[in-house]
Formats: C-alpha cells, sequence, structure tokens
C-alpha cells in the first residue's frame, strides 16, 4: 500500500474541492462517451508525456496496483478488471475491459468494449464512467513508443505485427518516439488491415509505410518490432527464432501469441512492464515453456533506476501488457478536461 505525501494529500483535497463545484458528489456522476473522451483526451504529445510520468511512478513504486484478475467465458476471450491509485496523477478507480476476436466478424461488433469508473480520492465516491476503449488505444502504443526510445532511440526502422486499431496506433505513435524512423514495415493476415491502416495515417505519418507479405520480411528488414494481436495461451509463433539478429528490440503488447517462446527465453534481457502481471499469467498457463528470467521493469528503465540497453549486439524483448496505473492517469485527464469544456452528462446515482 502506498502512504501519500503531505503535499500529495494536499492536492487530493484540492481536488476534491473542485469536482464539487461541478458534480453533486455521491448522487450525480459524469457520463463520457467514447466521442466525448477523444474531444477531451490528450493529443499523441501529451499522451507520451502523461504516460512516461505514470511510468516512472510505477518504477517508483509510487503506485497501488494489483495485478489484472479475470474471467473466461470461452478459450479465446477474456474480461479483466484493472483498479489503481496513482497519487501523482490524482488519479483512482477501475477498469473493466473485454477482448473478443471473434466480434467484428461474427457480430459486426467492436473486438473489445469496456468502460471505466472514476473516483474522488477524498471520499471513495465515483465521480465519472466512461468508455475505455480509446484511452486504451492510446496509452498501450505510448508504453511501447516510450520503451523502444529508451531501448533503441536510434532505429531507422520499426515494424509492426497486427494492423487493427492498436496496430494503427502504434504506428501513429512510434514517428513521435523514434524521431530517426526511415521506413516502417506492417503485416497483418488480412491485407484490408494494412490497407486501412496506411489509408488513416496517410497524411499524419510521413514515413514510408512497407505492407509486407510476410512476417520474416519484417523480421528481418527491422531493428524494433511490435505486436498487437490477441492474446491465447498457447504460442503460435508465427515470428520464428531462427529470425531474430543481434541487436533487435521487440516489443510484443501479446505475451507470447506471436513469437516463438524461446525468443524471450534467449534474449540478453526481459524486461516486462509488471512482474506481478506476468507472473499471475504465468500462473493462469499463459507461458507453457516458462516466464523469460526478468530483468527488470520498463518503469525502472524510464526511471533511469535500471538498465536498457547497454550493448548493441543485445537482444531484448520487452513485453509490455498493460497496467491500470496508465488508464487511471488517463481516465483523470479526460475527466478533467471533459469538465473544462463541459462535455459529458451528468446522471443520477
Amino acid at each position: 500500500m502506498y502512504t501519500a505525501t503531505e503535499k500529495q494529500l494536499e492536492s487530493f483535497n484540492k481536488d476534491h474541492e473542485n469536482l464539487k463545484k461541478q458534480l453533486d458528489l455521491g448522487k450525480e456522476i459524469l457520463w463520457l462517451t467514447k466521442d466525448e473522451c477523444i474531444e477531451a483526451g490528450p493529443t499523441v504529445d501529451e499522451t507520451l508525456d502523461l504516460i512516461k510520468g505514470t511510468m516512472i511512478a510505477h518504477g517508483k513504486n509510487e503506485y497501488e496496483m494489483p495485478a489484472k484478475i479475470g474471467i473466461h467465458p470461452y478459450e479465446d476471450v477474456f474480461f479483466h478488471a484493472m483498479p489503481a491509485y496513482v497519487p501523482g496523477d490524482l488519479a483512482c478507480g477501475c477498469k473493466w475491459i473485454e477482448c473478443y476476436p471473434r466480434n467484428p466478424k461474427e457480430y459486426n461488433l467492436p473486438q473489445t468494449t469496456g468502460l471505466q469508473i472514476m473516483n474522488d480520492i477524498v471520499t471513495g465516491v465515483p465521480v465519472a464512467v466512461m468508455d475505455c476503449t480509446w484511452l486504451t488505444a492510446m496509452r498501450t502504443p505510448a508504453v511501447t513508443s516510450l520503451a523502444a526510445a529508451a531501448l533503441h532511440p536510434h532505429a531507422k526502422t520499426f515494424g509492426m505485427f497486427g494492423c487493427g486499431v492498436q496496430g494503427t496506433y502504434h504506428v501513429r505513435f512510434i514517428v513521435h518516439a523514434l524521431k530517426e524512423l526511415e521506413k516502417i514495415y506492417i503485416y497483418d493476415k488480412f491485407p484490408e488491415n494494412m490497407d486501412r491502416l496506411i489509408e488513416t495515417l496517410k497524411d499524419e505519418v510521413n514515413v514510408p509505410i512497407v505492407k509486407a507479405s510476410t512476417p520474416e520480411e519484417v523480421v528481418k528488414n527491422c531493428e524494433v518490432l511490435s505486436s498487437a494481436t490477441f492474446i491465447v495461451r498457447e504460442p503460435m509463433k508465427l515470428a520464428k527464432k531462427e529470425w531474430i539478429r543481434p541487436g533487435q528490440t521487440i516489443l510484443p503488447c501479446d505475451l507470447n501469441t506471436f513469437w516463438d517462446p524461446q525468443i524471450p527465453l534467449t534474449a540478453d534481457k526481459y524486461i516486462v512492464d509488471s512482474i506481478d502481471e506476468h507472473k499471475l499469467f504465468e500462473s493462469m498457463g499463459y507461458f507453457p515453456d516458462g516466464l523469460p528470467k526478468i530483468h527488470t521493469q520498463t518503469g525502472e528503465v524510464l526511471a533511469g533506476l535500471a538498465e536498457g540497453r547497454t550493448s548493441e549486439d543485445e537482444i531484448i524483448v520487452c513485453s509490455n501488457i498493460g497496467i491500470s496505473t496508465n488508464d487511471m492517469a488517463m481516465g483523470k485527464a479526460i475527466l478533467d478536461n471533459a469538465l473544462k469544456k463541459g462535455l459529458g452528462t451528468k446522471m443520477k446515482l
């Protein structure tokens, strides 16, 4: 449990008084739709700054966050409950999110949907309920991009596996973090997803984007690689160990789904966003070949408390599966901006 400092306690009270001016605390909440979250939310650069601060706080243990728990009605789906308290961001709440990969094809519904509750730290009462898919789409590539900049700042090539919402946002974000990029390779088993990504980002990303025909083409042409597909217990091994070369940085958002599990097991450094969460996933069978030896956490690297890359020849795998401290920081920023702009619908409790 984290104990707030006197200065933080003062900030809690100031934030509480501000919320009281905007809402009838304990009797009403602010409801924010996805479109309202987007309108109120931080930009790409603002998100990078916000998430960097929150990741550093995580690295310094200035937070409270249990490992995400979940339920699994079917083998290929999950629901996650993700509470967190981040005093430095005046953020406290819980995200409830699911992933149903079958939804788009079978039901014409999004793969991922969910809601996030934000609470007043001083009284604990709920103050907002909001869509959490957009903030998830923003905070996930922010962590990947920050890790890439810390571990491989001079990379000239980046490869992205999976060209859905997360893949698109990763390409959008990575050009803000890796300033020397010259080419981006993308791969998705559905060509229309690659076309959609390129069309979506054509006016925003100036780096050439190459549609690869195979995963091997991406791996063999890129210094930094990321994957945002889906999460299953049994690794699909679509990216082979024999394709990997010294000096590459691999940043999966999908555990071992896409990668041969021997890659992280034999990497020079295996870094994770949360040790607790990776151990929890290990206990649920998501690392059938064993959890690799963890070097440190991403936030500790960003905080300068642990070494990242120390040699050009190191193979580094940095697994970031999503931590709720970042969700709460994003949610608080969205809430504050929404109140300033008069967005959302006040609803009685």
